[in-house]
């Protein structure tokens, strides 16, 4: 097949489903989630339902949630999904490249998994951008925003997300997995943006270092009764709350007090009901299972996302941490994907087994994410569900200093969509023979992929918001609707 590029970027198909790359502080003063009051935390994302967010209705969803999967630091695309067999050595690396189940695609031999199932994803593999600062190019991920120097404030997805396609249970509309580690220039804001849109739609973050849910015995305390109460003296303080604000009180029959009061019940239910508590719980689920995710923070945390958006939250942002490398008694970093060449004695590289190695890395990376799309398809539950893994950047073709590792490279990279009506058996776009720079197809900003993003989820990037309504827009990059269909 011709190695030209159509109109639209990608290469003609033959089969049809193939396409080659182408180019309750309410309650009495009790403390809420992620510092506020659950109460507040639950009206915000109602008032998002109900279209009083500035947007004037409900925009009809196409895809119902989102995993999105962070590979902090970024990850090496020519050492996993975009192979590059004929270049140098002092390029290519270590790896080779293996068949997948869609004629003409690779991946290199450290995904196999992967490679048996590439029907069920797509490649996009002309990712690009020029900012080099972790700091500023991860909040470009992580908000779909351009201006993602240190000092801006844009929402994250997440937060978008949780505003305009809030959850419809009680639930967090969006949760983060494993928070990242402290003390780097690395750590996303969390909080970002909402100054803009209402700090009731920060992530519920749930995990840290060895916190996590392959550590035995971990649970979620998050829904536990707060200031210590036992569930007995909390539902007493609650029981006494009602009776503080009762009927006898002069504005206890108006609308917002009402209004109020239904928020507080859906406070009290998410913090004595079974519901979130469950949905976090790894334990309702088989040990095989468990065991097929693998027993490492990054396996069980996906298990643990598929579990929530089951249950119904809208997004989960799960840290692509694999856990502890062979000797690690704490973690050394959760950005295991930044390779760079001083992390590594004499003698060893990126390619070894170590805190920043590959060789332990990547066949996690495989076991999980090959786990959790087999269990969404069994499930049903990946036609509704968008799956994307991404890092803010890829790493250099040539290997820095010692040749020990490789440095940052936003010009090229490669990011994976699955669900949503994304086309699986699929790659859009390619890099040059080096994966240097992007050789066909469009080249896809952050701003691209994050309107991709919001379109997969019913969220025109056009969409407005803001404290006045209007005047901030979901998105301005342009949504890559070749990737579905």
């Amino acid at each position: 097949m011709s190695a030209q590029t159509s109109g639209s970027g990608l290469l003609p198909r033959v089969p049809r489903r193939r396409f080659i790359q182408a180019g309750v502080a309410g309650l009495s003063g009790l403390a809420g989630l992620s510092g506020l009051s659950l109460s507040e935390l639950l009206r915000a994302d109602d008032l998002a339902a109900s279209g009083s967010a500035g947007d004037g209705s409900r925009r009809r969803a196409t895809a119902r949630s989102c995993i999105f999967v962070v590979l902090s630091g970024g990850l090496t695309h020519i050492d996993s999904w975009d192979p590059k067999p004929l270049a140098a050595a002092e390029i290519r690396g270590p790896y080779s490249p293996i068949a997948t189940a869609t004629p003409g695609v690779q991946l290199t031999d450290m995904f196999p998994l992967l490679a048996e199932r590439t029907e069920k994803y797509c490649l996009v593999r002309s990712m690009s951008h020029s900012d080099t600062v972790h700091v500023s190019a991860a909040h470009t991920m992580l908000t779909g925003q351009s201006d993602g120097t240190p000092a801006n404030d844009s929402p994250m997805i997440g937060s978008l997300v949780a505003r305009f396609r809030p959850s419809e249970n009680s639930l967090p509309s969006h949760v983060w997995l494993h928070n990242m580690k402290t003390g780097t220039n690395k750590v996303p804001r969390y909080h970002s943006g909402l100054g803009k849109i209402g700090h009731g739609y920060a992530p519920l973050r749930v995990g840290h270092e060895l916190d996590n849910p392959a550590a035995p015995g971990f649970r979620v305390a998050a829904f536990d009764p707060p200031g210590g109460l036992t569930a007995e003296q909390f539902e007493q303080r609650l029981r006494l709350h009602d009776q503080l604000s009762g009927a006898e009180q002069p504005i206890a029959g108006t609308a917002p007090v009402q209004e109020f009061r239904q928020f507080q019940q859906r406070a009290r239910d998410l913090l004595t009901g079974e519901a979130a508590r469950n949905a976090f719980d790894l334990n309702h689920e088989a040990a095989a299972l468990r065991d097929r995710y693998g027993r490492h923070p990054l396996g069980q945390y996906l298990l643990m996302a598929r579990r929530l958006i089951e249950s119904g939250v809208r997004l989960v942002t799960v840290t692509g941490w694999p856990g502890l490398a062979p000797g690690e008694t704490q973690p050394t970093v959760t950005q295991v994907w930044d390779t760079h060449d001083s992390y590594y004695a004499a003698g060893d590289t990126m390619f070894g087994n170590g805190p920043y190695g590959m060789q332990w890395a990547l066949p996690r990376l495989d076991q999980a994410l090959s786990a959790l799309l087999d269990d969404l398809a069994d499930r049903g539950l990946l036609d509704e569900t968008l799956l994307v893994v991404t890092g803010e950047f890829g790493r250099s073709p040539q290997f820095e200093g010692h040749g020990r590792g490789r440095g940052h490279w936003p010009h090229a990279y490669t990011s994976l969509l699955s669900g949503g009506g994304v086309r699986g058996g699929a790659v859009y776009g390619a890099s040059d023979k080096t994966g240097a720079y992007v050789a066909a197809g469009r080249p896809v900003s952050h701003l691209d992929f994050g309107a991709t993003l919001f379109q997969a989820l019913g969220i025109p990037p056009s969409m407005r918001y803001g404290p006045d309504g209007f005047s901030l827009r979901v998105s301005d990059g342009e949504p890559l609707t070749e990737v579905f269909g």
